[in-house]
This record gives structure tokens, sequence and C-alpha cells, in this order.
């Protein structure tokens, strides 16, 4: 038995409409919110009286989502910083391919994005950076030279 794709990633936050808004931005597209309550989420996260809104995000090929989710119940617990380095275990980022860097760049600066780095380039294949969006998330970003 084998896979039969990646479903979607998922990203705990504190602020749902600046995390929607972001990934809007970005070029995803919201593909709905609900609550998420009961034993069957308890169940499943190993948590009691999980209260959670969530919040579905596609990429516009339909291919890869982003659940975003934000805890009533329990609360969330900060994992230290939101800046820390790209370097600290468990510490992930999303990588999208983008058609103008420096467009996404300035439009996601807009809702609060700082790069990490700086945008550099890969021999004559790939200009890429990585930003940090709302609740310290990660997001690299690849344009595709050749």
């Amino acid at each position: 038995m084998t896979i039969l794709r990646m479903d979607n990633v998922g990203i705990v936050v504190e602020d749902m409409d600046a995390a929607i808004a972001f990934f809007v931005e970005l070029g995803m597209e919201l593909e709905g919110r609900a609550e998420v309550e009961g034993l069957f989420a308890d169940r499943c996260t190993g948590l009691d009286g999980v209260r959670c809104a969530v919040a579905m995000v596609r990429t516009p090929d339909g291919h890869s989502r982003i659940e975003l989710a934000k805890y009533r119940s329990p609360a969330a617990i900060s994992a230290g910083p939101r800046n820390r380095p790209h370097n600290v275990l468990g510490t992930h980022r999303v990588m999208f391919a983008v058609d103008d860097i420096e467009d996404t760049v300035a439009r996601l600066r807009l809702h609060g994005a700082e790069l990490v780095g700086e945008l550099a380039q890969y021999e004559d294949s790939y200009r890429l950076c990585y930003v940090r969006g709302p609740e310290g998330i990660i997001v690299g970003l690849a344009e595709q030279l050749s």
C-alpha cells in the first residue's frame, strides 16, 4: 500500500484573519472555514475539550492545501519566540513556486512579512528567499529563471 497524496499542511495560528489574508495575498484561495469540536477532535489530537476554528486555503491548481487552526480550547501553547532562525529543530517552512518573486515579497510585506535573509540566486536556475509571515510562519518563495 502507498500513500495517495499529501492532503494538507496544518499550521496553528493566533490571528486567523491575518493568516488567511497573508495566504490569500500569496495567491491561495480560501476554500472554507469551520468550527471543530467533539470527541473525534479530542481523539484525533490527543487533547481534551478541543474547540478549534479552522480555515482551509488551497493553491490555484487545487493540488495543495494549508489548514489554519485557531485553538479556542485548550489554548494554543507558544513554542518560543516567533522570530526563531530557520535551523531550529522542528521548525518548518512551506515553499511556493511564484512567477515574480520581487512582486510577491512586496505584496506580502503589506501583510507584515519580512525577509528572513535576503533574495538569493541559485546559478541561472532560481531566485529564492524565505519570508516570515504571521505567527512567525516561514514561507519559501522560488522563481524559476530557466
